[in-house]
């Protein structure tokens, strides 16, 4: 069992190529992810009843997370995007729990994934900051604070981590992700070849699928401050 097989993209139908309208093991699990998110945040709430049941406790205790997470680091003036940075945090989310149920695929393992959606909000970052600031909106990359000769360095160096933010952003939540299935994958090979003396890669995949359950959600919870973070600093620009 070679640990990265788990994330070769493969067709649904046939073995043939695969090209950008193919239907994927990637474009399945994300179908998935998008499902079952939509019965638990509208079919799980239609009902609106004052003694909430599980689903709509879950939906609500999603709903009040992401809105004050929103409005602390953001500020109140963001709360217009929070239907997207909600949505945002609940497809990461499902997509990454979905990836630990066995014989799955994690798409957000992929950087192809991970890729679109920091380029997603890198584009409605930069385009709500010019939008809602103008040309003031560049104030971003010069700090006033700093002593008049070394502002214009400084401006460099406040650019590219400007245009890095989308690979860091996309690398941090694909990178852990694939790490931890891939070293489930190789502790159980381990335990394949052990046999009988399996048991310390069993408790140590057992260990380590626990871990992943908790980064599974810190991951999306990282993904989506950081979100609000850069939405905070097109938003209110100056340093």
């Amino acid at each position: 069992m070679h640990p990265m097989d788990q994330f070769v993209v493969h067709p649904l139908f046939g073995d043939g190529p695969i090209h950008w309208y193919t239907p994927t093991n990637v474009t399945l699990w994300m179908a998935i992810a998008v499902l079952l998110i939509a019965l638990m945040m509208v079919v799980g709430t239609r009902g609106r009843a004052i003694v909430p049941s599980r689903f709509q406790s879950i939906a609500e205790l999603a709903y009040g997370f992401v809105r004050k997470m929103v409005e602390d680091v953001a500020g109140k003036d963001a709360l217009p995007f929070f239907p997207y940075i909600m949505t945002l945090f609940m497809f990461i989310v499902f997509a990454n729990f979905l990836g630990l149920v066995p014989m799955s695929f994690t798409t957000t393992a992929h950087i192809a994934v991970t890729a679109m959606l920091a380029l997603a909000v890198f584009l409605t970052v930069t385009i709500v900051g010019f939008v809602k600031n103008g040309t003031k909106f560049l104030g971003l990359f010069w700090v006033s604070s700093a002593p008049l000769p070394l502002r214009p360095i400084l401006a460099i160096i406040e650019l590219i981590s400007y245009f890095v933010r989308p690979v860091s952003h996309s690398i941090r939540l694909g990178g852990n992700m694939m790490a931890g299935h891939a070293v489930i994958k190789v502790f159980a090979g381990f335990a394949g070849v052990l046999g009988v003396g399996a048991v310390a890669p069993i408790a140590a995949i057992t260990a380590i699928y626990g871990l992943e359950i908790l980064v599974a959600f810190i991951q999306a919870y990282v993904f989506t401050i950081l979100t609000c973070v850069y939405l905070k600093d097109a938003l209110h620009p100056s340093h």
